[in-house]
């Protein structure tokens, strides 16, 4: 199920969701990461923004 940007409830900043064009821009900008960068991070990793975030500080 896609994200409904119509909804401004608060959103799920634990998990990066690949699929979404939105997010992955998000993403990328807020670790300073190219789109390949966060791919590679997110299969080694799994999706949990923490571990993401931990994994790129170390590499």
């Amino acid at each position: 199920m896609s994200d409904n940007l119509q909804n401004r409830g608060a959103q799920d900043r634990a998990r990066i969701n690949m699929s979404e064009d939105w997010e992955v821009r998000h993403w990328t900008e807020s670790l300073g990461v190219s789109k390949e960068e966060l791919e590679r991070a997110v299969k080694q990793v799994g999706s949990s923004a923490d571990k993401v975030r931990e994994h790129l500080k170390r590499h």
